[in-house]
């Protein structure tokens, strides 16, 4: 637990300083605590990108099974 903790920390300040950070993990808890936007892909096709804090794990995991698309997230 504590060498997750760490390599959470890190991912976040390596964020924070604007450096891109790719996380590919199953685990819905780490997308959506560590994550500042998430895509999801299904058979090798981004069905969804979104933020953490505006979905949920029922909406993340329907798209993972390919019962949903949501349109991208609008980047200022």
């Amino acid at each position: 637990v504590g060498a997750i903790e760490f390599v959470h920390k890190q991912l976040i300040a390596q964020r924070d300083q604007g450096k891109a950070v790719l996380l590919i993990s199953f685990e819905l808890d780490e997308i959506l605590n560590v994550s500042d936007r998430i895509a999801v892909i299904y058979e090798g096709e981004i069905v969804g990108e979104v933020l953490p804090e505006e979905t949920n794990d029922q909406e993340l995991g329907l798209m993972m099974a390919g019962s949903m698309k949501r349109e991208g997230v609008t980047h200022e």
